[in-house]
């Protein structure tokens, strides 16, 4: 629960800054952090990393030995019966501090994967949304389309009953409506599939209700492309989690190093003395103190750790300059959808607009004259399309976007 709290904390101070006018969305990205089991598993992850940092900073236990004499040795002062040590073992000077840092630096590795987690949630729950959104736009629109063939026949049945045109003509729009009521039964059933998968996004029951706008914004992109690009380069969270760990191989490879000087050991000896011929009461000994030191002699291991964290740097680094080319090549095709949706949209409003003037036209000319039916009907399709395809478009655009904004790390 303290967990949760955290989150729903970190998550709400980054998406307070979203666009106005998306307040739904934004609900469903809080309740997505607060909810989501992948996302609670990368912080749960990142605690975990939290608690290995006072461990790689503490000292090795200290010993205690206890030694019995069996066959007390005399001395002067008496027989010794038994001794008590303790000592402390102490790594070589800065041991200690590389471990500690090490181990920062790679619960801050964890973190960032814990914020890609969440900035790859954030973009799934969107494009989530505005899949929803254009399914249910779809939806609105062939209903629209059913209706306004609804109102084409009726103008075709006075006409047949006239007896102006044939038949055929009448048979042709209601093959145009069965279509479309097909259409519409296939995307009704869609709509129930995406907010299944949304629902399952947030984590959330089948009695939330999910509330989306009549009109999707229009939104664009507030910095330039190269600006976008630099900031992918700084801010990824993919990148940074393998800085961060570059970082962590610095500091143990350092550690490695001190792995191979000697340890001091710094300890206490306290004899107990019996009874003796010279010492009718007996006396304990003098506490006095011990000091050592462990001899590396083992040379190849200490070379084989230090070797080992080079390999891993160095692999590292390939693994961020792939990451590095690979992140670039996802952003020049998320940059090109987001300018070919605005090219869409532009064409697509144009086209919608013609296409509706030139269906009023054949309309009314096949009202008063017995115009090519035909013609009419193929202007209809083409405002259905016109129609569908703009919103599509206007989704496309948001979910690039949306994209882009994940790989920038938001």
């Amino acid at each position: 629960m303290k967990n949760k709290t955290i989150i729903t904390v970190i998550i709400f101070l980054q998406i307070s800054s979203l666009v106005f006018g998306q307040e739904d969305l934004n609900n469903y990205l809080e309740k997505a952090a607060e909810n989501n089991p992948e996302l609670h598993a990368k912080f749960n992850e990142y605690m975990a990393a939290l608690e290995v940092v006072p461990q790689a900073k503490a000292l090795p236990d200290p010993q205690i030995a206890f030694a019995y004499f069996i066959s007390p040795v005399e001395t002067r002062m008496g027989p010794q019966q038994f001794k008590i040590s303790a000592s402390q073992f102490f790594p070589w000077f800065g041991t200690l501090a590389a471990k500690e840092d090490a181990a920062i630096e790679f619960a801050k590795a964890k973190y960032e994967i814990f914020e890609e987690t969440k900035s790859k949630l954030f973009k799934d729950v969107k494009a989530d949304y505005y899949n929803l959104y254009f399914n249910h736009k779809s939806i609105d629109i062939t209903m629209e389309n059913i209706e306004l063939l609804n109102s084409i026949q009726k103008m075709v049945t006075i006409k047949v009953e006239a007896g102006t045109v044939s038949m055929v003509d009448e048979y042709r729009v209601q093959m145009e409506i069965n279509d479309l009521e097909n259409q519409l039964a296939n995307l009704k059933d869609k709509q129930w599939v995406l907010e299944t998968s949304f629902r399952n996004l947030l984590n959330a029951d089948d009695k939330l209700i999910i509330q989306l706008p009549e009109d999707l914004w229009r939104t664009d992109f507030p910095v330039t492309k190269q600006a976008a690009l630099d900031s992918i380069q700084t801010k990824n969270h993919q990148l940074l989690q393998i800085e961060f760990k570059q970082t962590a191989l610095a500091f143990k490879k350092e550690a490695a190093k001190k792995e191979g000087m000697p340890d001091f050991k710094i300890g206490l000896d306290y004899i107990f003395i019996g009874e003796g011929e010279n010492n009718l009461s007996g006396k304990d000994a003098f506490v006095f103190p011990t000091v050592g030191i462990t001899i590396p002699l083992y040379r190849k291991k200490y070379k084989a750790m230090v070797q080992e964290v080079v390999y891993l740097e160095s692999a590292n680094e390939n693994a961020k300059e792939s990451k590095s080319n690979k992140l670039e090549t996802l952003f020049e095709n998320a940059w090109k959808d987001y300018l070919h949706s605005e090219r869409r949209i532009e064409l697509n409003e144009r086209q919608l607009e013609l296409a509706r003037k030139s269906l009023k036209i054949l309309e009314s000319e096949y009202a008063t004259a017995n115009s090519n039916f035909e013609e009419i009907l193929r202007m209809e399709r083409k405002v259905l399309k016109y129609n569908l395809e703009l919103e599509m478009a206007i989704a496309d655009k948001q979910a690039a976007i949306a994209f882009i904004n994940y790989l920038m790390g938001k």
